[in-house]
């Protein structure tokens, strides 16, 4: 006949660890942070641990696998009765709601995360990083008809402007990419406004030549636009734009432009781009843009 086995009345640490299925180390964690509290140490000056200590443990494991903070745990055991494992009720509620409302939380920005990645896999990593406003009004395009410098900039104009001010753009790398003698000239553009590097003075006459050439290029391609069914298509944009953002232009009916009605809130102005989006330009090439937008100041409005 068996004798009756007789559980011990307390245990070390390694056994209360293995009993609630945690460990050594964050039960000693747990003393630290005054969530379990420092219980008798034995003779050999271990700690000892009774069953109020493993009921405690055994809270603090579930409430904790359940996504509770153990600072919450922590305030639940606090505002509870004199026992060491009571644990308030309407304490924890209020946790739980909390934690209700979190993982909502957290469930909606996976979801968003999981639509943003299928979408990335579905239009191409280059396209699905930018928004629908903008990708639908490249899809006409043959594939690899775009540059990555496109798609940089299109992100860039994006973040600034917001996707109207990157669908609007959208339409001048639509035109590059059709006509081949515009993408030629613009190369060459790019490359005339490169070279005026820092070894270029700002009064020398190559930059003010070259501002002519870039307003005379940003004028034809302006024509391209206007003459194609593109120019109706960039006024079908903001109509659109407006669809979908009715308060966006609230006092502002009628406006064609980019004011900052007209911007998504995450969007920034130019001003503030400015001083956050490094670009190597040179004087003389800033001075060379300041040109090419005074000449195309000057210009009459088009009837």
């Amino acid at each position: 006949m068996h004798a009756f086995f007789m559980p011990p009345r307390q245990v070390k640490i390694g056994d209360a660890a293995a009993f609630a299925g945690t460990t050594p180390r964050a039960i000693r964690h747990y003393h630290e942070i005054a969530l379990l509290p420092e219980p008798e140490r034995g003779g050999d000056g271990r700690r000892r641990y009774g069953y109020e200590d493993m009921i405690r443990l055994l809270w603090i494991r579930k409430m904790a696998d359940a996504g509770i903070a153990l600072d919450d745990i922590r305030d639940a055991f606090a505002t509870g009765t004199a026992a060491p494992s009571a644990v308030s009720g309407d304490g924890i509620e209020g946790i739980l709601e909390r934690l209700e409302e979190s993982l909502a939380e957290q469930e909606a920005e996976l979801r968003r995360q999981r639509t943003a990645v299928q979408r990335m896999r579905t239009e191409g990593s280059r396209m699905g990083l930018l928004s629908d406003f903008v990708t639908n009004r490249l899809k006409s395009l043959p594939e690899g008809l775009l540059r990555q410098a496109d798609w940089d900039s299109l992100l860039v104009t994006e973040r600034i402007l917001g996707p109207l001010g990157a669908a609007v753009q959208a339409t001048r790398f639509v035109v590059l990419a059709t006509h081949p003698t515009l993408r030629e000239e613009s190369d060459r553009l790019d490359d005339a406004e490169e070279a005026l590097d820092d070894s270029v003075a700002v009064d020398d006459p190559r930059v003010a030549e070259v501002a002519g050439e870039r307003h005379a290029f940003e004028s034809a391609l302006q024509a391209v636009i206007e003459e194609s069914r593109l120019g109706k298509d960039d006024d079908a944009l903001f109509d659109a734009w407006d669809a979908l953002h009715p308060a966006a232009t609230e006092d502002g009916e009628g406006e064609a432009d980019l004011s900052p009605r007209r911007r998504e809130a995450d969007s920034m102005s130019v001003f503030e781009a400015i001083g956050k989006m490094p670009y190597d330009f040179s004087p003389a090439r800033l001075r060379c843009m300041e040109l090419a937008e005074e000449l195309s100041a000057q210009e009459p409005p088009a009837t």
